[in-house]
């Protein structure tokens, strides 16, 4: 069955970095464009950053360009998150999206919160 599981979040100060990971499985991962979201507490979820199956294509939040960046590793089914200069509006859960025949599936979250 097709797992999805994010890792790698916590608490940092303003101004910090994190690297986020999403190991996909149950699915042809490689095929697949991923895409990382975020939801804050009493906001919709809004999407941060996605990347085409083969890595050459990434779009990017405006709230999150020049400071994140999305990569991913398709021999190891995992898609990252590499997050820069953060802001205490960053603070929210992220969640990691694959889309498949079956249609989206969703990890858990990691939460990820910015404050000093």
């Amino acid at each position: 069955q097709v797992q999805v599981v994010e890792s790698g979040g916590g608490l940092v100060q303003p101004g910090g970095s994190l690297r986020l990971s999403c190991a996909a499985s149950g699915f042809t991962f490689s095929s697949a464009p991923m895409s990382w979201y975020r939801q804050a507490p009493g906001k919709e979820r809004e999407l941060v950053a996605r990347i085409s199956s083969a890595g050459g294509y990434t779009d990017y939040g405006d709230s999150v360009k020049g400071r994140f960046t999305i990569s991913r590793d398709n021999a190891k089914n995992t898609v990252y998150l590499q997050m820069n200069s953060l802001k205490p509006e960053d603070t929210a859960v992220y969640y990691c999206k694959a889309p498949t025949r079956s249609g989206d599936y969703w990890g858990q979250g990691t939460q990820v919160t910015v404050s000093s």
